[in-house]
């Protein structure tokens, strides 16, 4: 029996997130699940919004959307080149609430993220977005620390 159908594995594309992945890939390869690669892109603010024009602001986006598809598919390569399906998922938004919406509207099983594993005051004012996901996730959530 597989115990995960569809895994998304979030990634900040900084070094911390490499070792999240490759548990999520070998998870993937183990129950012949569905591999979903999800990097969280965030607006620009409201002030700067308001500032351009919206086809400019749309054309922003757009850019920023390409950009992370484009730093994505390395990792998504190298699933498929194992046999895994795979595919990249580009998110707007907050991140914690990013990744539990995508988890939730793909069904996913299992969700795997990366921890940078800050302690103390960096931790409480920059917040934990794993701390976050794992409270609110509709499944499962593996955080694997950065190597």
């Amino acid at each position: 029996m597989k115990l995960f159908q569809r895994i998304l594995v979030a990634t900040d594309l900084t070094p911390a997130s490499k070792s999240a992945i490759g548990e999520a890939l070998t998870l993937a390869k183990e129950n012949g699940a569905e591999l979903m690669i999800a990097h969280v892109c965030e607006k620009p603010n409201v002030t700067q919004a308001a500032a351009i024009a919206p086809q400019v602001f749309d054309e922003w986006t757009a850019n920023l959307k390409q950009a992370a598809q484009d730093r994505l598919r390395p990792f998504v390569d190298e699933a498929r080149g194992e046999g895994v399906h795979a595919a990249a998922l580009v998110l707007f938004g907050t991140p914690y609430e990013a990744i539990v919406e995508a988890a939730q509207s793909n069904n996913a099983d299992l969700v795997v993220l990366g921890t940078h594993g800050r302690k103390g005051v960096s931790r409480f004012f920059l917040g934990s977005v794993a701390s976050r996901v794992i409270s609110t996730a509709p499944c499962p959530v593996m955080t694997v620390r950065a190597a």
